[in-house]
């Protein structure tokens, strides 16, 4: 059985939100570790889900990308949310996103969002503006050393068909100016991996982007057996309507 669909992009956040937090590794790791959310828009989402419940999400970012005049949220902004580092399912205030790598172990969770993604080179790339490295800078050398589990996700929307590699190298030139690209490979997590976590069927991107707020949007064809693909209708349907991220 083969159905397609929709997706804005604030509804495959939400998507990948619920997928990311169904993955076994982390249900381990909020039972038994730790598990840290880095500062994002998906990861808003994604804190979210292991919250269970809405936050305002304006206010768990990192870097973000706008137009000159973006489109901003009637409601006031609340205050900066502290960095999310769940110990055994309980937020742990003494970590934060950088510092908490220092007493994770083998098997815990990492979950940094990407700004780039080479799907076919399993690659993902995220924006440095730190002259330090950021967080990726300050954290990947004990999430590679202890073998932390780095799940990176990211909206097929931030697709590219350059390889990642060779973006990074541009970016190293002497006469480039801007954030750097820092390649990066983990468990990628994009709206087809999130449908496969969540309902089994194999997902594929059918076409892509739209107007009138569909700006970015993907169209997915799934595949899978009636009952799975029913789910799957079930579970878009339950996300369809996600409101537009604002400012």
């Amino acid at each position: 059985m083969k159905r397609q669909f929709i997706l804005t992009v604030a509804e495959s956040k939400r998507l990948i939100a619920k997928a990311v937090a169904a993955l076994p590794e982390v249900q381990r790791a909020m039972k038994d570790g730790t598990v840290v959310v880095a500062t994002g828009t998906t990861n808003a989402y994604i804190l979210e889900e292991l919250l269970g419940r809405r936050i305002d999400k304006r206010c768990y970012r990192s870097g973000i990308t706008t137009p000159d005049d973006p489109d901003k949220s009637p409601e006031p902004q609340g205050e900066k949310i502290p960095d999310a580092v769940f110990v055994k399912g309980k937020l742990e205030p003494k970590y934060d996103r950088v510092n908490a790598v220092r007493d994770m172990k083998r098997g815990d969770v990492y979950i940094k969002g990407a700004n780039v993604l080479d799907y076919l080179g399993n690659m993902a790339g995220v924006l440095i503006g730190g002259l330090d490295g950021s967080t990726v800078g300050n954290t990947l050398g004990h999430i590679i050393g202890k073998q932390i589990n780095l799940i990176i996700p990211v909206g097929l929307e931030k697709l590219t068909y350059e390889d990642i590699n060779d973006l990074h190298l541009l970016a190293a030139d002497e006469d480039y100016e801007g954030p750097r690209l820092w390649p990066l490979t983990g468990t990628i997590i994009t709206e087809i991996e999130a449908m496969g976590v969540l309902t089994g069927v194999d997902a594929y991107l059918y076409s892509a982007g739209g107007v009138a707020g569909a700006e970015g949007a993907v169209r997915l064809l799934v595949e899978g057996t009636d009952e799975e693909v029913e789910e799957t209708l079930g579970l878009v349907k339950s996300i369809k309507g996600e409101p537009r991220y604002l400012l």
